[in-house]
């Protein structure tokens, strides 16, 4: 019917099969004048709207016309002018004057209709493209497929007439055929100007800065514009400077802004849901009311009931051992995901719907192949037109994939930003009940962790629907195949799913084991790492190399039942498609006897079980990372959903006349707990400085924090006028320059920000810092001392030009001479802050008579306020607090006699280490080298390509009969892969041998039976391989790590002082992590992903020889392809992690300075610097997706010519092969390019990973100290008498350095006491180390009892001194172990020099007594006993000369006088060398050493140096020490 009506239209027939049934098919004219006319201008027509609405819209005119701009519209307007010419033909035709024969039949209606469709379309082009110009986009895409399928359709009609003119040797038609001609000449324009990108002037600058935005479509689709940086990448190593800049829509201002947006809305939605939830409970719970009533007086504020009711719910809750029910709103962070990027859904989902479908195309034109070779009756054309048709949907299908994974990577990407963007903004908000619940470390958890969860999921998100669809269209293509057989295939792909869960259950269990051995042994090394030195003096790093080897073998036994576990999984995984496809096959020839396999059957049936694989494989997968999702989102949840800050709580109230008003105010931190601060009433006036003083826990900081409103009010109110700066008791530093620090976000004013420096004595330190005021201070301010870093802490206040100012307790951290220059410069009545309001907390009794009012607090309560004097006179709670405090600066007076210069010593005990002054060397010195980046320089040395070298060392420690066995095997294994396929082509071969007679049941048992035994073969081999490989890996691994501990060991003091222990502790834990478990995973992938390939290969090249010669240009692409990506991506993955680590510290550092920034109201520039820092990092995340995207595409094209040459050559030599061989190329060809693609990224990760053995190998060959142990050994009782003999002494710390002393020379003789003085850096602790040749000589020798101790190996000196450390190190573990680590001594020897130390008691009183565990660093143990114990060390060691380092102010008078005590009464018999840092306790020594600038300067008794008066007179002078207490001495 329809036909007949478009014949009588077009005047010619529409179709008929004996067009196409022919050697030299064509289409019937009239099918190529309406079909093919109305394809490309349809899909315009549809399109079209879009572009118009923009010429609807009224925009100023701004884009100049660009050159190409004119040409698309001169093409269209030429097409427009062809069209009117086809219109003026055929009326000149049928109306023009040459019509004298009236009977001459006019044009069918076609003639008129096109010409004029075709007309109106053009004009509708040149509107599109006007419409384009004036939206500013470069290009369209629509427009781009119309000019493709115009130009593709018109080929048709074009050949025709062509053919028809060789045909008859005449055109016929002439003026139509040159419009034909001329019309697909302009179109084939058209399409290619379409392609170009049209960039205006003022656009050219973003182009530059960011490819992208200046890509036209083909290479958008085809990620062309991401070549610049391949190449950039592949020449030279990328730096954070090459990244572009984002995209508006990618950049994390944007995002944030849309989820905030829509979070909000969905908050509020959730909120009301759970209170209506609440109010239902309520209605049940009657008793509730009572309850009500009790607290409607904390309803004046404003509480609604429904949070008092949350709140009692609470703590019913909490009663009942908090039951699983989330008391917040709950499941609007999904919805809010959705509703935020829900455009970048749809899109993908629409790719991947596609994708899908076509994926089913590809196995129905194998069958259609398959067919086409078996009937040879077939025309030529058929089989040449399918392998097009093949290459087609293949391109296709790579397109639609790739456009799929970039959106949902990019989304993946969007969402882990705009999660972490909203946690850092809630934790600026967030109120202390909710920060309370939670810790620094688990909240930047929520930040790295949870985020990263999000982002994973989002990125296969759209397999929950898409695994099932495409189960399910490969289920009813494969019955249409084969029939209910299909379900015994099905069902053994179904068991595997639960065997699957079952193994990966089993495979956690032990992971979670192996982390717990993992952080066991990183804690011990990183506490051997930062107690190295205390190692070496003591000589006892064999005991925990022996604790570490322990732990390292049994990490090692759980690692390889985890990876026999593995090659348990991955034999079922591996065995899994020969077993599916044996049962289906088996079932299907055994049913019945009619059942013939033929090869379109068989390989239809595996290419639909191949795409089978991955839906199956992929879900258990998918389903178990939501379920770790849904954890992280109720994680999220509560944090983001809970409460903020009260802002009502302080008032700026301007009628009031005082600067701070607290009206009759009560204060709890908790919503309803006890309150800390009871009906405070304070009234202070501007400019006055108040001091706040009470005892320990009287709450003089709980009412900082109230005044800085971050507790909450129970009643009463308080109002400050103006501006705060806040000076907290524990300095918070950021990781910034100093300046920095102390500008705090103002600008900079040279004369303001000098004065401050000199007020707060920063200035001498600025001399120390190699920077001065530029040099970065590391995390947490480590290169600062604790004096140092309060003092950058008030001059941040001194800076900030506030108008009131909140002290709590700054001087504490200082010595008291600094305090005091604090209290007079900055704070006191003559500062430079005297005409501000300033609250001061102090302890400090001597600065209270300079104040004009003190406020005494007792348990909360305000008992007192008053002048100095008046409170004196009262004899309340401040005379109480004056005498207590008095008598305790009395006692520390003596102490205080160090001089400013030792200020860079830690002013207080709260970094107790060895490592403190290290770690504040090394950030020194990293601070001297310029730029961030150059300290990664040295650990990717090998930017471009790993040197073969690195891939042998790994083999080599594999073991060479190892590696052999695996390769072999896994040969084996593909043998016996393409053995089975090659059974099968033949078995299906059968059908036409036995065309027409029955199938003898023998032979079908056979042919069963020997394609199940090759299945089976294959899956044993791959698990023998696995094997093989998991024990290599784990031998590998232990003789990796065993050599890097031996070496790290081994290393000279140097290095660990030049060396930041991070990077140390980094080959520790990374990277033997990716020696233990990524590279064996790798290795193995690649070996099989290597093997499959050159298997098709070798299975094409077997089928059709002449694809031989196809292979070595793909190879070469290939390769070139393979090498760029794996430079590029490592270099952005780099990047990538350099550029993560500053967000994760910055959070960090915002969270722990909360109050800090709050009070100086500096939310909005923090939240900014984190947007910045996280689009850094963007900027690197982005190309790396992209980066994969780029490889994807251009693997898949290689692929896909595979395919096609495959399928090509297939018809070529159709007469020499059969159909079964045809369908085994063809079908493992469709397999290579997923194959392909998996073989570049295990390179590329193989490559990756193995840089982990490049590193740890780096480290294991620093040169080592000398010998632990020589041939020359000193005698068993040496040293006997103890005597020392400097002769001529000098050292440098390391070649081409100065020297620390300069040829030192004296002779100290049995038992003297020597005490050994100077100033800071005059040489004093050089004396020590050179003593333990923790430095070597430089010339000049040291004798004990007449031995030269460079002769001798380090552990026979070491062990023979003894060496009381300036700061007790102490390591986790029993105090048995931190005395004896070797287990030399009997318990009765222990408790004896226990006993001597006076520990005894303490440790007799402990449950475990020597077995008490120590923790990290000995926190639970007080400093004082710590000293102690070091004592303890030294007593059991019974050696016969003993060195003391003095602890600077680490201990308390009491312990210090125990511990001289024990020395002189203990160590009588023995030499013992004092370096001093107060002159008190050397007083009494035989001999004084006076060192100035490493020479020895005097050396007498104390008594004739004083006589002397020379240097040490001076040092006496200035301590306070005269003569006279001398003798009294």
């Amino acid at each position: 019917m329809c036909a007949a009506v478009l014949e009588e239209y077009c005047g010619s027939v529409f179709w008929n099969s004996s067009y196409v049934e022919r050697e030299d098919p064509d289409l019937p004219v009239c099918l190529e004048q309406t079909v093919l006319v109305w394809i490309p201008l349809g899909f315009l027509w549809l399109c079209a709207p879009w572009h118009l609405l923009t010429l609807c819209r009224r925009t100023k005119d701004t884009r100049c016309l660009s050159r190409l701009y004119t040409c698309k519209q001169v093409v269209a307007s030429l097409l427009f002018l062809t069209a009117i010419a086809g219109l003026a033909i055929t009326l000149a035709e049928d109306f023009g004057p040459s019509q004298d024969v009236p009977t001459a039949e006019k044009n069918p209606t076609v003639y008129y209709t096109n010409p004029i469709i075709y007309a109106v379309s053009w004009v509708m082009v040149l509107l599109c493209q006007e419409g384009l110009r004036r939206s500013g986009s470069i290009d369209s895409a629509t427009l781009f497929i119309f000019w493709l399928l115009a130009a593709f359709c018109d080929v048709f009609p074009l050949q025709t007439v062509i053919r028809a003119a060789l045909r008859q040797g005449e055109i016929v038609d002439l003026p139509r055929f040159c419009l034909l001609c001329i019309s697909f000449g302009l179109e084939v324009i058209a399409l290619i100007l379409s392609g170009l990108a049209d960039i205006s002037p003022d656009a050219r600058e973003v182009v530059k800065k960011n490819p992208e935005a200046g890509a036209p479509f083909l290479n958008r689709i085809t990620f062309n514009w991401f070549n610049s940086m391949a190449i950039k990448g592949y020449r030279q190593p990328l730096v954070q400077e090459d990244m572009w800049a984002l995209n508006e829509e990618d950049a994390t201002g944007y995002i944030s802004q849309h989820f905030q947006y829509y979070m909000q809305t969905e908050f509020a939605a959730a909120r009301q849901r759970y209170q209506k939830k609440l109010a239902k409970k309520q209605n049940k719970q009657p008793h509730n009311e009572t309850f009500q009533n009790g607290l409607s007086s904390g309803l004046g504020k404003g509480i609604s009931q429904d949070v008092l009711m949350m709140k009692e719910d609470e703590k019913a809750k909490k009663s009942k051992k908090k039951k699983e029910e989330e008391n917040y709103p709950t499941s609007w962070l999904i919805p809010t995901i959705y509703k935020t990027f829900k455009g970048i859904l749809f899109e993908s989902a629409f790719f991947k719907l596609l994708q899908d479908l076509l994926s089913f195309v590809s196995p129905q034109l194998l069958k259609l192949m398959i067919t086409f070779t078996q009937d040879k009756s077939s025309y030529a054309w058929e089989g040449y037109l399918y392998a097009v048709l093949l290459l087609v949907v293949a391109l296709l299908q790579s397109l639609f994939l790739q456009q799929y994974f970039q959106r949902c990577f990019v989304l993946g990407m969007k969402v882990r930003t705009a999660i972490m963007a909203a946690v850092y903004k809630k934790a600026l908000v967030v109120s202390n009940d909710t920060r309370k619940e939670s810790t620094v470390g688990e909240t930047v958890n929520l930040m790295s962790a949870d985020a990263q969860r999000f982002n994973d999921v989002t990125n296969f998100i759209h397999l929950l629907w898409s695994c099932p669809l495409q189960i399910a269209l490969s289920i009813v293509f494969l019955w249409q195949e084969l029939g209910p057989s299909v379900l015994a295939g099905l069902l053994v792909m179904i068991l595997m799913v639960p065997i699957n869960g079952l193994l990966a259950t089993k495979a956690r269990k032990f992971q979670i084991e192996n982390m717990k051995f993992k952080d066991k042994r990183l804690k011990i090394m990183n506490e051997i790492l930062n107690g190295m030195k205390i190692l070496k003096l003591y000589a006892w790093e064999p005991s925990f190399q022996a604790q570490v080897q322990g732990i390292r073998g049994q990490e090692l036994n759980v690692m390889k039942k985890f990876a026999y576990l593995t090659s348990v999984s991955t034999f079922i995984f591996s065995c899994a498609p020969a077993l599916v496809s044996l049962a289906t096959f088996a079932v299907f020839v055994v049913v019945s006897s009619d059942n013939v396999l033929t090869a379109e059957k068989a390989f239809t049936a595996i290419s639909l079980f191949n795409i089978l694989r991955f839906p199956l494989a992929m879900l258990p997968m998918l389903i178990a990372a939501i379920v770790q999702t849904t954890v992280s989102r109720k994680r999220l949840e509560k944090f983001l959903g809970g409460e903020d800050l009260e802002s009502d709580v302080v008032r700026h109230d301007p009628s009031f006349s005082s600067a701070v008003n607290v009206c009759n105010g009560s204060f709890s931190w908790e919503k309803d707990g006890e309150p800390q601060l009871k009906n405070v009433n304070l009234d202070i006036k501007p400019g006055r400085l108040v001091a706040v003083v009470g005892a320990v826990g009287s709450g003089k900081s709980s009412l900082m924090s109230s005044i800085l409103g971050e507790m909450h009010s129970t009643k009463g109110f308080i109002n400050i006028q103006g501006s705060l700066a806040f000076v907290p008791q524990q300095a918070w530093i950021q990781n910034a320059t100093l300046r920095d620090n102390i500008m705090f976000g103002s600008p900079l004013e040279e004369k303001r920000y000098q004065e401050v420096i000199q007020a707060c004595a920063l200035a001498p330190d600025l001399e120390l810092l190699p920077g001065s005021d530029m040099t970065e201070i590391g995390e947490k301010g480590i290169n600062l001392s604790g004096g140092q870093k309060q003092r950058v802490s008030l001059a941040r206040a001194a800076y900030s030009q506030a108008d009131i100012y909140l002290l709590d307790d700054p001087l504490s951290a200082v010595d008291s001479h600094v305090g005091k220059h604090l209290f007079e410069k900055v704070i006191g009545p003559k500062g430079i802050l005297k005409d501000k309001t300033r609250i001061l907390v102090t302890h400090g009794v001597s600065f209270l008579p300079h104040v004009d009012e003190i406020v005494v607090l007792v348990d909360g309560v305000v008992s007192e306020v008053g002048s100095y004097n008046s409170l004196r006179a009262s004899k309340g709670a401040f005379s109480e607090f004056l005498d207590t405090y008095a008598k305790e600066q009395n006692n520390k007076n003596p102490d205080k006699s160090e001089s400013e210069g030792d200020d860079t010593q830690p002013d207080s005990p709260l970094e107790d280490t060895v490592t403190a002054t290290l770690k504040r060397g090394n950030s020194i010195r990293r601070s001297q080298r310029n730029s961030s980046l150059n300290s990664f320089s040295n650990q990717f040395s090998h930017p471009n390509t790993v040197k073969f070298s690195v891939y042998l060392q790994y083999l080599r420690s594999m073991g060479w009969g190892y590696t052999a066995a695996v390769f072999l095997v896994y040969f084996i294994q593909n043998i016996a892969f393409i053995g089975q396929n090659i059974w099968l082509s033949d078995w299906t071969n059968d059908a036409a041998r036995y065309y027409n007679m029955t199938y003898p049941a023998e032979k079908r048992d056979t042919r069963v039976g020997v394609f199940g035994a090759l299945g089976v073969i294959q899956g044993f081999f791959v698990f023998l391989g696995t094997l093989l490989l998991a024990n290599a890996s784990v031998a590998a691994s232990r003789i990796l790590h065993s050599r890097l501990l031996d070496n790290i060991l081994r290393a000279p003091m140097l290095f660990f002082d030049t060396t930041p222990i991070g990077r140390v502790v980094n080959r520790f834990a990374k990277d033997i992590f990716t020696i233990d478990e990524a590279i064996p995973q790798s290795f193995r992938s690649w070996i099989l992903c290597l093997l499959g390939v050159l298997g098709t290969l070798f299975v094409i090249c077997l089928t059709t020889p002449f694809f031989t010669i196809v292979i070595i240009p793909l190879a070469v692409i290939y390769f070139f392809v393979q090498r760029f990506y794996v430079a590029t991506s490592r270099q952005l993955r780099r990047l990538d992690s350099v550029s993560r680590s500053p967000i994760y510290s910055h959070f960090g550092e915002t969270v722990s300075g909360l109050s800090v920034i709050r009070a100086y109201g500096h939310q909005e520039r923090f939240l900014q610097h984190n947007e910045a820092t996280m689009d850094e990092n963007l900027k690197t995340v982005y190309p790396w997706i992209v980066s994969n995207r780029w490889l994807a595409i251009r693997l898949e094209f290689v692929g896909n010519l595979v395919v096609f040459f495959a399928a090509l050559l297939a018809v070529i030599s159709r007469d020499s092969l059969d159909s079964g061989m045809v369908g085994l190329s063809i079908s493992y060809s469709l397999n290579v390019t997923q194959t392909l693609n998996w073989l570049v990224r295990m390179t590329s990760e193989l490559e990756t990973n193995i840089v982990a053995v490049e590193r740890v190998s780096e480290y294991s060959i620093i040169e080592n100290e000398a010998q632990w142990v020589t041939d020359t050994r000193p005698a068993k009782e040496w040293p006997d008498a103890g005597r020392l003999q400097f002769e001529n002494y000098k050292v440098r710390y390391r070649p081409g350095l100065d020297l620390v002393l300069h040829g030192i020379s004296c002779d100290i003789s049995s038992t003297e006491k020597i005490g050994i003085v100077g100033r800071t850096g005059a040489g004093k602790s050089s004396l020590t180390n050179c003593l333990f040749r923790i430095i070597e000589a430089a010339e000049g020798r040291i004798l004990i009892d007449g031995v030269d101790i460079s002769k001798i190996g380090l552990h026979d000196l070491r062990n023979n001194l003894t060496i009381i450390p300036q700061d007790p190190v102490l390591f986790s573990g029993t105090l048995r172990m931190n005395l004896d680590p070797f287990d030399r001594s009997s318990d009765e020897d222990l408790w004896k020099v226990l006993e001597l130390s006076h520990l005894k008691e303490f440790v007799a009183g402990l449950p475990e007594g020597l077995q008490h565990e120590v923790a990290e660093g000995g926190e639970n143990l007080s400093v004082g006993q710590r000293q102690l114990l070091c004592l303890a060390r030294a007593l059991l060691r019974k050696s016969r000369i003993l060195i003391l380092d003095e602890a600077t102010a680490a201990v308390d008078l009491e312990t210090d006088n125990l511990i001289q005590t024990t020395i002189r009464k203990e160590f009588a018999h023995c030499t013992v060398l004092t370096i001093a840092h107060r002159l008190h306790s050397i007083m009494d020594s035989s001999r004084v050493m006076v060192l100035d600038a490493g020479r020895i300067v005097e050396f007498d008794s104390p008594n004739n140096l004083l006589e002397k008066q020379g240097h040490f007179y001076a040092m006496a002078k200035d301590a306070g020490i005269t003569q006279a207490e001398i003798t009294s001495l």
